[in-house]
This record gives structure tokens, sequence and C-alpha cells, in this order.
């Protein structure tokens, strides 16, 4: 058992036995990382407070989605005045990941920084690969665990993808987490889109999940769609999934995405993962290609106010407020025609009137 910061220590399960060890350290919580219940070896008249977390020393299991409330059991511990001891099985790697984690959030510290620390304290830590990507995108998220993050988002896919084998076994749904609200059965102001040919609402902006243009993806940039600058263009949207989506997932590693409400094909999904126009290869895959939505809806004080700002036409800047508006590219030329025509009209009503003078 070895103390790495204030009132925080690591260790082995082994540590647990040794009661006077952690009488001298005034060790109030336990918290356990480990596939193991180390139940037994604590002390029966349960003066200690305990945590455990049942993951295995391997680089698919998830540690980042329990490293918050790690910290706040540890604070727990730190802030009464007591101590904590975080431990697994050898306290080389588990244990190690999560009081890097730690320190981390508690001072600031980037992954590489914080590690770095441990490591000097104690030369035998070893960080699987799998923690180690799950604590640089713990820094990515400024050591907060982000639901709505979209690296978050990808990494609980990826998940999910490691144990869908399992899930296909007699499962009857899969995990509610992974599924993004329906957008047509909620209210909100946020950018969304919808099917081009029956305008049902299929996912919100926040859903779509980038990345970064494929390695080898200059090697056929001739045959890949570009902009005017000469850069890859993405054909397709990669989101998260979406509740109208779960009946066409369920059971199957692979298929097509149809619009829930007009059947028309919208794309397609495959648990394995498939490659972006860009070159890019993306696990889990759920695209939708852009040709098949229509442009996005702003908000209602978007809208409103960009009527009103370039259309002295107030019933259209009402109808806005009012309204829904879709920004495609048929709309936008009507708007730009309906403000032109209106501008005419008030320029000519307002325009002075030629007098004529009889001639005597």
């Amino acid at each position: 058992m070895l103390l790495v910061d204030a009132g925080v220590y690591i260790g082995t399960a082994g540590d647990l036995i040794d009661r006077q060890a952690l009488d001298a350290a005034s060790v109030t919580h336990v918290l356990s990382v480990d596939s193991v219940d180390p139940g037994p070896l604590l002390p029966a008249e349960g003066k200690l407070s305990r945590k455990w977390i049942d993951v295995l020393d391997e680089a698919a299991s998830d540690l980042l989605s329990h490293m918050d409330a790690c910290f706040v059991f540890i604070e727990e511990a730190v802030k009464a005045g007591g101590a904590a001891l975080v431990h697994c099985q050898a306290g080389r790697s588990r244990s190690a990941a999560i009081v890097t984690a730690y320190l981390m959030k508690k001072h600031q510290l980037g992954f590489t920084e914080a590690y770095s620390k441990l490591k000097s304290l104690k030369q035998d830590v070893q960080v699987n690969s799998g923690f180690e990507e799950q604590l640089h995108l713990y820094e990515a998220m400024h050591c907060e665990v982000d639901p709505s993050s979209p690296s978050y988002k990808q990494y609980r896919l990826q998940k999910v993808t490691e144990k869908y084998p399992e899930l296909q076994q007699g499962a009857t749904e899969l995990p509610r987490e992974i599924f993004a609200c329906d957008p047509a059965h909620s209210n909100s102001s946020e950018l969304s889109y919808r099917c081009r040919k029956c305008r049902r609402t299929l996912f919100r902006g926040s859903s779509i999940l980038s990345h970064s243009v494929g390695e080898g993806a200059s090697a056929f940039s001739h045959k890949k769609p570009s902009n005017l600058t000469g850069e890859v263009q993405c054909t397709s949207y990669f989101i998260e999934p979406v509740q109208w989506m779960e009946p066409a997932l369920l059971g199957v590693m692979n298929g097509q995405l149809l619009c829930p409400k007009c059947r028309s094909k919208l794309g397609s999904f495959s648990w394995c993962g498939d490659q972006c126009s860009c070159g890019r290869w993306v696990m889990p895959s759920f695209q939708l290609h852009r040709n098949r939505q229509r442009i996005h809806l702003l908000p209602w004080e978007t809208r409103a106010h960009f009527l009103k700002t370039f259309s002295p036409n107030l019933l259209l800047w009402e109808a806005a407020e009012h309204g829904v508006f879709l920004f495609s590219s048929s709309l936008t030329r009507w708007l730009v025609k309906t403000v032109s025509r209106t501008q005419q009209q008030i320029h000519h009503k307002h325009r002075p009137k030629a007098r004529h003078v009889k001639a005597e």
C-alpha cells in the first residue's frame, strides 16, 4: 500500500488483510477495481465504506464510465479527513488507471503528466492500452464524462459492438443508453434533418458523429467527390443510433435503414463498420446518405431574425415566428424572389408621383 496523494493510497488485494496498516493510514474508504468481490477480505464489523467496480484487466473493459463516480468516492474520504485505498489484484493496471484519472481531475493535469507522476512513485504500474486510450478520452472531455460528446458516443458504441455477438443471443432489446431520442416525438429548437421524400424528422445535428478524413483518401481522390478547394467531401452522415432504428438493428449485423414513415431507403448500418466516401473506416457505422436528407431546420428565433432583417414584409416575418420554414434550395430561391418583389412594391408605392403642368 503506497501513498500517492493526500489521503489516497494505491495497493493490491492483499493489502485488505493487513488491518494494522489500514488503521495506521486512517483508511475509511476502499475502492476495489477487480473482477472478484473483495468483500470476504474486508473487516466483518463493516467500519469501512466500500465501492466495487467489476472489471477485468483487459483492453476491452470499460473504466471510463466509472471514473467520475470513483473520483466522488475518493474525494468523500479525503474531505472527511480519512483516506481511500484504491486497489485491484496486483495494483498495476486497473487501480493505476483510476488513480491516474483522479490525479488528472483533482490537479487539472493531462494524462501524460498525471501518469508520469504516478510512475515516479510506483515504478511497476502499467496501465493496459485500452485504459490508456480511455484516459486520453477523459482528458479530451476535460476530466468529466460527457454523454453528449461525439467522442464518448462513439466510444460507447464501440463497447456495445465488442459485446454484440453476446447481445444477439436471445436479446430482446439493445442497451437504451446508445439510442438518441426520436426527434419526431419531442419538441426542440435544435437543428434537425428530415426525410427528403416525406419530411419526417429523422435526427438532430447533435447526433452526427464526425470523423477525420481517411489516410488513404488521397490515393483515390480522383474518384471521390470534392469541393472547389479540392477537399474530399463525405457523402454520408454517420450518426448515433436513433430510437426509430431499433427494430432494424436487433439481431442482425448489418442492413438497410428505411424511413419509419414512407419506408424510402435512407442509408445502411453495420456493427462491423463501413468505409466513408472520404476513405475513413467507421465502426460501428450508421450512415444516412446526404442526398436523402433535407437541409436542417433553423430555430424559431433564427428564422424570425433572418426574415425580419432581410424582408420588410411584416406578414412574412410573423409567419416565420408561427410556422416552420425549411431552408432548402427551392425555398431559398422563393424567399429571394419574395423579398425582391416586396421591396419593389414598397419602392413603387412610395415613389413620388410626377406632376403634369398645363401649358398656358
